[in-house]
């Protein structure tokens, strides 16, 4: 699914979870898309959200404010998101202390174990 110009993603729907690979930039100019995009998708279900970031490039303040609000949304409909992040999102992450907030996971594989 093409989000923006710069921000591009799939979707797999398992039976308990959703799986987000994106790549390209989370930032200002995609954040109000991928903010209502995903919310929609959180609350079709299933709610428990996997977001694989390793393809993204960059990631500003509003990219992580839209991360936040993402799990804020799940949590509110009793669900999980965890993020899979490749190094240069990983550190952002930290710089801003969100490492445990958004369950930051090593791969895909281990967020889906992490569900059982």
């Amino acid at each position: 699914m093409a989000l923006t110009v710069s921000l591009r993603g799939t979707r797999e729907v398992r039976a308990n979870c959703q799986i987000f690979r994106l790549t390209g930039l989370l930032d200002a100019f995609s954040e109000p898309t991928f903010r209502k995009v995903l919310t929609r998708f959180v609350e079709q279900g299933p709610n428990n959200i996997i977001l694989d970031l390793t393809g993204i490039d960059f990631v500003d303040s509003s990219g992580l404010g839209a991360l936040v609000q993402l799990v804020k949304k799940a949590k509110d409909v009793g669900g999980t998101v965890q993020v899979v992040a490749n190094p240069r999102v990983l550190q952002t992450v930290k710089l801003v202390r969100l490492e445990n907030f958004l369950s930051l996971r090593s791969s895909v594989d281990e967020a889906v174990t992490n569900l059982g």
